[in-house]
């Protein structure tokens, strides 16, 4: 009981460090200043945007740390990169210091690689102690790494909310905070123990629990830090929003004392199993054997089981007919869960199709929101900044909450996950075109909380679709792959938008007006970037589709031999 007592308190350290962490969300909030302050044009801010982004590229030294050194060294070699980064930054934007721009640009670097190195930690915290439920683990926690820039908003207002230069700060010290916090939880981790069947059902459970916890927590964020208040009621709302990332420590506790009760005074009674079933390791090696033994027992009854259950995609596969047929079953994937070395992954069409449609589905999200702050005040939305950060926060973490949907409807509703990544990518270009047709603030919100809400699905679920597609025990590697589109995209999206930007600014002020930190005002500033962002988007969903209808076959193979499994289990 003391064992997996400790590993839930893991769990939650781990929940703090990803919502506290999530630093480069916030950037939008103090871009403006830093500009002003360092006299940059558009196109040089963009490429301290991308140096943070830059970081995901350095993911990989993570990963080799860990092989040398303990955990809760890199945690605090994380946290030290991060008070360097963004420590000096803030003494240059408070005009303490004096920096050079390409010192500028490599503390950027230093910031965001801290980021990646939280992320490392937190994997592999949830991977070694929920083996049965990671996936469950790795979502909720991930999860938390959107509603940073709401919470540091928040944590702002308390202080001092009028100062755009104190988010560099608490850049610096809270996730250093947050560290010394999580340490003792991280040094008493638990021994490995395989868990005993009512411990898996009482785990589903808890998990359910934290999940709609994670919800409310969501939702408290979102309709608090849209709201302008004093610093007294701010500090009264932080408090509260402290509380929800405290109370899960509770949750394990009562699901126990629970438990326990019902053993020694009803023992009639007795807790159900977890009603939702997640692709995880053992799943990928069962469903690699029966796939080889072709097993045949009830399949055709089985096969009319599945399309009850909503699978009327069929467990065939439909070939696409005209110029897509080629593409659609040229060298398609036979099984999910196959290990992919790089020279293999680098071979795929798969690969390609899901690296495009995270290059232009979450990625262009993400620089969406490094541009919030000059997007606001080029439609003179200046005073709604945190406001619309906070927005784009919170949907991002419900996005982010919503990528575990699969796993829990899974037996009543079952659909391939590369199928729900192309329904999660489609508010993007909805919202795009919306901010394209009209400047007004409600289009402003509800295209960015759009983009937030499918940007954080595809952050999440990128995880476990790597890991079912290209094998579990290389999803280390290969989704570090993955996500070195993201600082390409960050380059590519954000010098678009920059560069749309200072046309506009000169065709409003004349050439020889126009310095460096001159502001540009009106809906032309972003009007093709938006119409560009659309289109690259559609381009994203595309993509997707066809990997969805590519992949089809090998997630109905897989789910037609669980329930074969399933099947013969219960006759046994």
């Amino acid at each position: 009981m003391a064992g997996q007592s400790r590993k839930w308190m893991i769990l939650v350290a781990t929940i703090w460090i990803q919502a506290f962490t999530g630093t480069n969300f916030d950037f939008s909030a103090y871009s403006s200043s830093l500009k002003s302050v360092l006299g940059v044009s558009q196109v040089q801010l963009n490429y301290l945007a991308v140096a943070s982004d830059l970081g995901k590229v350095l993911g990989w030294s993570s990963g080799l740390a860990l092989m040398y050194v303990p955990l809760w060294v890199v945690l605090f070699m994380s946290a030290f990169m991060g008070f360097i980064g963004y420590g000096l930054q803030w003494l240059v934007i408070r005009e303490i210091i004096t920096l050079p721009y390409i010192l500028v640009f490599l503390l950027c670097l230093l910031a965001g690689c801290s980021i990646c190195w939280f992320n490392t930690v937190c994997y592999v915290l949830c991977i070694r102690n929920f083996p049965t439920n990671r996936a469950l683990a790795l979502s909720l926690t991930i999860s938390f790494n959107g509603v940073s820039a709401a919470l540091y908003t928040m944590i702002a207002d308390a202080i001092s909310p009028s100062s755009s230069a104190l988010y560099l700060l608490l850049n610096a010290l809270v996730p250093l905070i947050t560290s010394f916090m999580s340490l003792i939880p991280i040094l008493r981790q638990p021994s490995l123990d395989p868990l005993p069947p009512d411990a898996v059902g009482r785990d589903s459970l808890i998990f359910l629990i934290l999940n709609i916890l994670a919800i409310i927590t969501g939702v408290y964020l979102l309709l608090t830090g849209s709201t302008s208040s004093d610093t007294a009621s701010a500090r009264l709302l932080l408090g509260g929003a402290l509380f929800l990332l405290f109370f899960p420590l509770c949750i394990p506790g009562i699901v126990y004392a629970r438990a326990w009760f019902r053993q020694a005074i009803h023992s009639s009674f007795h807790i159900e199993g977890s009603s939702f079933i997640l692709v995880h390791d053992d799943d990928l090696e069962l469903h690699k054997e029966q796939i080889t033994r072709k097993a045949s027992i009830h399949k055709n009854g089985l096969r009319h089981l599945i399309s009850d259950n909503g699978s009327s995609y069929g467990l065939t596969r439909h070939n696409a007919e005209g110029c897509c047929e080629s593409i659609v079953g040229r060298h398609q994937l036979a099984m999910l869960g196959e290990e992919h070395p790089v020279e293999l992954l680098v071979r795929r069409l798969d690969f390609w199709l899901y690296y495009i449609a995270y290059f232009c589905g979450g990625t262009i999200g993400l620089v969406y929101s490094n541009n919030l702050g000059q997007i606001a005040q080029s439609l003179g939305q200046s005073s709604n900044t945190t406001t619309l950060v906070t927005l784009y926060s919170s949907f991002s973490f419900f996005g982010r909450l919503l990528s575990a949907t699969p796993d829990y409807i899974r037996t009543k509703f079952y659909f391939a996950r590369t199928g729900w990544m192309t329904v999660a990518l489609l508010p993007t270009p909805v919202a795009f075109f919306l901010l394209a047709a009209s400047s007004n603030s409600t289009a402003l919100h509800a295209s960015t909380a759009l983009i937030g809400l499918s940007s954080g699905f595809i952050f999440a679920a990128a995880v476990s679709i790597t890991s079912e597609l290209f094998g579990p025990n290389s999803v280390g590697v290969n989704h570090n792959i993955l996500i070195t589109n993201i600082p390409i995209g960050s380059l590519f999206y954000g010098l678009l938008a920059a560069i749309v930007y200072d046309a506009n600014t000169r065709s409003s002020y004349g050439i020889s007006m126009v310095t460096d930190s001159t502001v540009c005002i009106g809906k032309d500033c972003y009007f093709l970037t938006f119409v560009w962002w659309g289109c690259i988007s559609v381009v994203g969903m595309a993509s997707s589709l066809l990997l969805f209808l590519r992949t089809r076959p090998a997630y109905d193979q897989f789910e037609l031999n669980r329930i074969i499994s399933s099947q013969l289990d219960l006759g046994q």
